[in-house]
């Protein structure tokens, strides 16, 4: 039950507090007032969307708290909505909170039904929602839905694969082509950048070859180094005996002449590491690069992208050799899926085509209790929607004859807006009867819901709400004064001007004031007070 609704800095409302009592709960007011605005922020409670410009001018926020009393204690439920961003905060007991959660609750908080809910009345899609929920087993719509998602999951793994397929087979010859280049060339890994070092490896080592041989041909020349030396080394034997002071000069050339001798033998040696053995000439070489510089300029590619190309095209190649048996698969798990959603469907289409009966009659007797002719009939037809083929989901759509010799027909052909009221509220009253599979009834909000009815209707329908709220707790937005006289407790919605400020007040009425209401509702004057006056008696 909504024990306590307050309002702050939303739209015309500063701070509003509304206590409600347990049973039927009326709010009067002029129209434009404010008083579906009022049931706009029980919406918004529950998780409705609401733009931030309703933020009344001047305030960083505007809030709706409520209180509701439930059989495990009491829940306080409280959601801000921001000028600025215009994001919303829910809170729980003070605890944060989301909206999904909040919208969870809802259902087994508050049944809002509006003018709105007439539009959403004529639609066969609400009207097959409307029959699934009267189904005794609900798990069969679960059933048919989990049987449904294995059906679409197979159906898309086999779009993709098919998809793939074609792809891939639409490129078999290119890709073939490109698989030749590469294996008739088959190039390595960091191959480019090996031959590039290997290349200058034995250019350095050419060029060492030539410094080498020229050393040589000084070395033995037409006047070779060595022979000059020693020459020059005998010369220098005989100088020194006659001449002891150059005797170190011919040690020195005795020296260098020995150095002569030895830097003649590593150079005919060569270096140690002069050939390492490579099996490639500098000029094989120059070929293998020339052709792997060819390959990239005709598959416009690096080379070790192109070696990556390769194991992509045997797993492309590959991968079409073993679509068939893939498919094969795919097609197995189809028909499964196929043959557990056809069953699921037949059993779920069973089961509304037995609901639609009981729930016909039930509609009919409500209808009978708001005023509507004995002659009334209603039933159920069924439009097959094709899930897939040879599976259809039956969805149920409302018919109804209200008078002997018509046939049946759609609500939106033949239904009028006082007529859709009454059909509205039969199945809120229907469906508050534990249709949730709780104890805890919802609080029902009725917004405008009687428009377009009066006279004997007016009465019939008036007991049918009077009924309802000694079941569960209603709050009811109303013109009627007949409807407000049978409130427990009535709240006056109303705007004020204070000091060039527009307010949306709300007051509950006591005696004189309820008198007052109800005379106004009522058109006023002695024929107005004397209706108040009886409605309240």
């Amino acid at each position: 039950m909504l024990e306590l609704l307050r309002i702050r800095n939303l739209a015309l409302i500063e701070d509003v507090e509304l206590e409600f009592s347990p049973g039927l709960n009326a709010l009067t007011g002029e129209t434009g007032a404010g008083k579906s605005f009022i049931m706009r922020a029980v919406d918004f409670l529950m998780g409705e969307r609401m733009d931030r410009k309703l933020v009344r001018p001047g305030s960083d926020k505007a809030s709706v708290e409520a209180l509701f009393v439930l059989p495990e204690g009491e829940t306080v439920i409280r959601r801000e909505l921001s000028a600025d961003s215009g994001r919303s905060r829910v809170y729980v007991n003070d605890v944060l909170s989301s909206q999904p959660t909040i919208r969870d609750m809802g259902s087994r908080l508050v049944v809002h039904t509006s003018q709105h809910g007439q539009q959403k009345l004529l639609s066969p899609a609400f009207q097959a929602e409307i029959l699934d929920s009267f189904l005794p087993d609900r798990s069969l719509i679960e059933a048919r839905n989990e049987r449904l998602a294995v059906l679409t999951d197979v159906l898309e793994r086999k779009l993709r694969l098919t998809a793939k397929f074609d792809d891939i087979e639409k490129q078999r010859d290119f890709l073939e082509y490109q698989k030749k280049e590469i294996e008739a060339l088959d190039p390595q890994p960091g191959e480019e950048n090996e031959l590039e070092e290997r290349k200058k490896v034995l250019k350095d080592r050419e060029r060492a070859g030539e410094c080498l041989q020229n050393a040589l041909n000084l070395l033995h020349g037409e006047v070779g180094l060595l022979d000059a030396m020693t020459l020059l080394n005998r010369e220098m034997e005989i100088i020194a005996r006659l001449f002891p002071g150059f005797d170190e000069d011919r040690e020195a050339i005795e020296e260098l002449r020995m150095r002569l001798h030895d830097l003649d033998s590593r150079l005919r040696r060569g270096p140690e590491d002069f050939d390492d053995g490579d099996p490639m000439t500098l000029d094989e070489i120059e070929a293998r690069l020339f052709d792997l510089a060819k390959l990239k300029r005709k598959l416009r590619r690096g080379l070790d992208e192109i070696v990556d190309m390769k194991a992509e095209i045997d797993e492309s190649l590959s991968f079409l050799d073993a679509c068939a048996l893939d498919l094969k698969t795919l097609n197995r798990e189809e028909d499964a899926a196929a043959t557990g959603l056809k069953e699921a469907l037949a059993t779920l289409n069973a089961a509304r085509k037995k609901a639609a009966k009981e729930l016909s009659i039930r509609i009919v007797d409500e209808l009978l209790d708001l005023g509507f002719s004995e002659h009334i009939k209603v039933h159920f037809e069924f439009d097959p929607r094709e899930l897939y083929p040879g599976c259809d989901d039956l969805r149920g759509r409302l018919m109804w004859v209200p008078n002997p010799g018509q046939p049946a027909q759609p609500l939106n052909k033949i239904a009028s807006g006082g007529e859709l009221s009454r059909f509205l509220l039969a199945l809120v009253s229907m469906r508050g009867k534990g249709a949730n599979g709780s104890d805890t009834l919802p609080s029902l909000i009725f917004d405008e819901v009687d428009a377009g009815i009066g006279g004997l209707t007016l009465n019939a329908v008036g007991d049918k709400l009077r009924a309802l709220a000694d079941r569960q707790q209603m709050l009811l937005i109303t013109h009627w004064p007949q409807l407000a006289g049978k409130a427990d407790r009535h709240f006056l919605i109303e705007k004020q001007v204070v000091d060039n400020e527009t307010y949306t007040k709300c007051q509950r009425l006591e005696a004189d004031q309820l008198k007052a209401e109800l005379s106004r509702m009522a058109g006023g004057g002695e024929q107005g007070a004397a209706l108040a006056e009886k409605l309240m008696k």
